[in-house]
């Protein structure tokens, strides 16, 4: 899985170029990381960028701070300034820049098990949940709060505060591995996530992490999920020739449309 953050025009992306690499910190001794890397994302405000680096490590790396060691790391080599620079990933003492004391803090997150999907999500305040007893919350996400939802191999959704890395929530619906999850991008705190149990499940953060709602219909895993920018439809993918749409209601199928065999 690839993400942009929101501030990327799209019509720019046929210019991109490669720019460098992120590599894993040589720890042979670590048996938590250092395996494939199944999916990667942007926080919607470019503040960080958030890496499964495999097993069940996530890293969470300030992205201004990264593109800083990478255009340091390209003025000392001093040579091709078209190649792509490698960058080590490791603590904070060993990477190329010190970081400044209201800079977000570069960091990893244990999620338990192999992590195959992420998501984050930030909260608009007058966005509403869908729980009419909002006294009953144990939660209040503020505006200036980050949240990072992990789907895990066995099934489960984590979702944790990206500043803290305190661990808010440990959702347990799903059957089979979560493969992708997407917040509505209203700020309003709605997470789909699509699983190999053929369903996708919608989850209301503010209603203390409430499932609202299992969208059927897949006859195969569901891999990928996503909204429109006004978060009006929800399309999915799974193991068949089908898109399908989903309206914001989550309560009927608009449309689902086939893809021609060759």
């Amino acid at each position: 899985m690839a993400s942009f953050p929101d501030c990327v025009n799209k019509n720019d992306l046929d210019k991109a170029k490669f720019i460098g690499e992120l590599l894993v910190s040589v720890a042979p001794f670590d048996q938590k990381s250092g395996r494939e890397a199944w999916t990667v994302a942007f926080a919607p405000n470019g503040s960080y960028f958030a890496w499964s680096q495999g097993h069940r490590i996530v890293r969470l790396i300030p992205w201004t701070k990264c593109l800083r060691s990478f255009s340091l790391s390209a003025g000392e080599e001093g040579t091709n300034p078209t190649s792509p620079q490698r960058l080590s990933r490791q603590d904070s003492v060993g990477s190329l820049t010190v970081p400044l004391a209201d800079e977000p803090r570069e960091h990893t997150i244990d999620c338990g098990d192999v992590v195959w999907g992420l998501a984050f999500g930030s909260s608009v305040p007058e966005k509403q949940s869908r729980c009419v007893n909002i006294e009953w919350h144990r939660f209040k996400f503020g505006q200036d709060q980050l949240l990072l939802a992990t789907g895990l191999n066995n099934g489960r959704i984590k979702i944790w505060d990206v500043y803290s890395g305190k661990l808010l929530l440990n959702l347990m619906d799903h059957t089979d591995v979560v493969r992708d999850l997407t917040f509505a991008p209203d700020g309003s705190l709605m997470l789909v996530s699509a699983s190999r149990d053929k369903t996708l499940r919608v989850w209301d953060l503010k209603d203390d992490g409430n499932m609202v709602k299992v969208l059927r219909g897949h006859q195969n895993w569901v891999y990928c999920c996503s909204f429109s920018p006004d978060s009006s439809i929800l399309c999915s993918v799974g193991a068949g020739k089908a898109v399908r749409l989903h309206l914001s209601c989550f309560v009927e199928i608009l449309l689902e449309i086939l893809c021609s065999c060759l």
